[in-house]
């Protein structure tokens, strides 16, 4: 009887060495799901549309006409000069000449589709007030590029 026992466990340890179906099933689902997402950023990653500066017609067209570059100068003095010709008084705080002749400047600009740039130069002991006033009157004008410079030496 105690050779039938020993026989039994040897068939019963042949039956266990079987091919495991079931991990192999996991891991192939697995697999998809890996592949399944990265098709999924592929497809998105080429839907981003990007254009690099200085390519393509719209900076052509910049390119033709140059900007219309004005110096403004901000004295001690409270004298505002628009590219060396004085403007208005130092007590006006309204600027109603610069703020005018900017004007045209800006619709002579745009009726050429150029752009207006303007540098203000203001002198070191300038009174902030008279800056701002200078500002004002860029704001009526409706121009927004604008570069600060002080003192009188870099010009």
């Amino acid at each position: 009887m105690a050779h039938g026992k020993q026989h039994r466990t040897l068939e019963s340890d042949n039956s266990t060495m079987g091919f495991q179906i079931a991990p192999m099933i996991d891991v192939v689902f697995v697999i998809m799901l890996f592949f399944m997402v990265m098709a999924g950023a592929v497809k998105v990653e080429r839907e981003l549309k990007t254009q690099l500066p200085g390519l393509g017609t719209p900076t052509l067209s910049d390119e033709s006409t140059p900007p219309d570059e004005i110096l403004v100068t901000v004295e001690e003095t409270g004298i505002v000069t628009l590219n060396e010709e004085e403007f208005d008084g130092p007590s006006d705080k309204a600027l109603p000449t610069f703020t005018n002749t900017l004007m045209r400047l800006k619709q002579e600009a745009d009726s050429r589709e150029a752009k207006v740039m303007v540098t203000i130069q203001a002198e070191e002991q300038a009174r902030y007030e008279r800056v701002i006033d200078v500002l004002n009157a860029m704001a009526k004008a409706k121009i927004g590029n604008v570069t600060f410079t002080v003192g009188g030496d870099d010009f």
